[in-house]
């Protein structure tokens, strides 16, 4: 058979910076582009040129988590990934914010009775009636129900490192809580100098279940954070190294279309052969053991004698007060007030 040279892509200029569906040799020519048309509950999708935009979009409740929250980004991930147009992912928050955790005004005071699902939950694990039980103060607490549904956020959650394509996480206001459970699995770290980056219910009622501050800050600096419950700020982060970047959040979205555009420049194979082999090292540090080991204890800070005495603060007081009373002494409430009522 003769090679037919005339079409290869190597007669033309600069071909390995083409799209991946770009020529007649490509394995996705004359094929129709993936179906864009499919509406979610907590977040919205896009696909500009080659970067997938997924951003969390519940502004009025500071985007906290729901149960919808780690499936649809789980969903939002895998399409981008598949999808051979898109080269990176971007994930970032409409509003004030990035994420301000979980929505535990609802958890705290509502007796952990979670928002209703888009999936059918009915009689399963994740049914919240199941959970409400489960975490009844004056019950029996069975701790494999709590992880078979903290271990199913934290799998969405880190879909964003598992994803075979970069993922970058842009940060503006305030990433807390399981915010940060969502943005310390992204490959790249993005953020405006005055970003709230922190776990404050290491102070009472939480483990950070994704297990990633040791991995992404080392031993010192996350023991720091989480022997505390202190935040940093965005250009502190970028300090530390937990961030490749912060700017003032006037210039976020420039400098962010900067890294992304640079990021896109490269031929998806090879962005996909430099996060594997990347990845590898993370993986051989215990990545997948140390979310197992945090999920845990997570479930157990919520179930000691201190984490029943926050429960039922924030069910007979609010849910505001008891975070007021937990982070008073720390000196950091009047900020936290506006940032962390809806999330933690």
């Amino acid at each position: 058979m003769t090679p037919d040279y005339e079409h290869h892509s190597g007669t033309r200029p600069a071909a390995w910076r083409e799209d991946a569906t770009a020529g007649t040799d490509s394995p996705y020519a004359n094929l129709p582009a993936p179906d864009t048309d499919i509406a979610y509950r907590t977040l919205t999708y896009e696909v500009t040129g080659r970067i997938a935009r997924i951003t969390f979009d519940r502004p009025d409740r500071g985007n906290a988590i729901t149960a919808d929250t780690p499936i649809e980004l789980a969903h939002a991930v895998e399409r981008a990934d598949l999808d051979p147009r898109v080269h990176v992912m971007v994930v970032s928050g409409r509003g004030k914010g990035f994420c301000g955790g979980y929505d535990l005004s609802i958890f705290a005071e509502g007796g952990l009775s979670p928002t209703a699902s888009a999936q059918p939950t009915a009689g399963t694990v994740l049914d919240p009636e199941v959970q409400a039980r489960n975490h009844n103060p004056w019950g029996t607490w069975d701790p494999m129900v709590d992880y078979q549904m903290m271990s199913r956020f934290n799998r969405g959650f880190s879909s964003l490192l598992h994803a075979n394509k970069p993922t970058v996480a842009k940060l503006h206001g305030f990433a807390v809580a399981g915010g940060t459970d969502i943005a310390l699995f992204a490959d790249q770290i993005i953020c405006a100098d005055d970003t709230k980056i922190g776990y404050p219910p290491t102070r009472v009622w939480g483990i950070p279940a994704a297990g990633m501050w040791a991995h992404r800050l080392g031993d010192q600096r996350a023991k720091r954070l989480l022997f505390t419950g202190d935040c940093l700020t965005g250009k502190q982060a970028a300090e530390w190294g937990l961030a490749v970047e912060s700017c003032p959040a006037e210039d976020l979205d420039e400098r962010t279309e900067q890294l992304l555009h640079r990021i896109s420049q490269m031929p998806v194979n090879q962005l996909i052969m430099a996060k594997l082999a990347l990845n590898s090292a993370l993986l051989a540090q215990g990545v997948v053991n140390s979310g197992m080991v945090s999920t845990v204890f997570d479930g157990i800070s919520r179930h000691t004698r201190e984490g029943y005495a926050f429960q039922l603060r924030s069910a007979t007081a609010g849910f505001r007060e008891a975070v007021r009373e937990r982070d008073e002494p720390f000196g950091d409430w009047k900020r936290a007030q506006f940032e962390e009522g809806t999330g933690e």
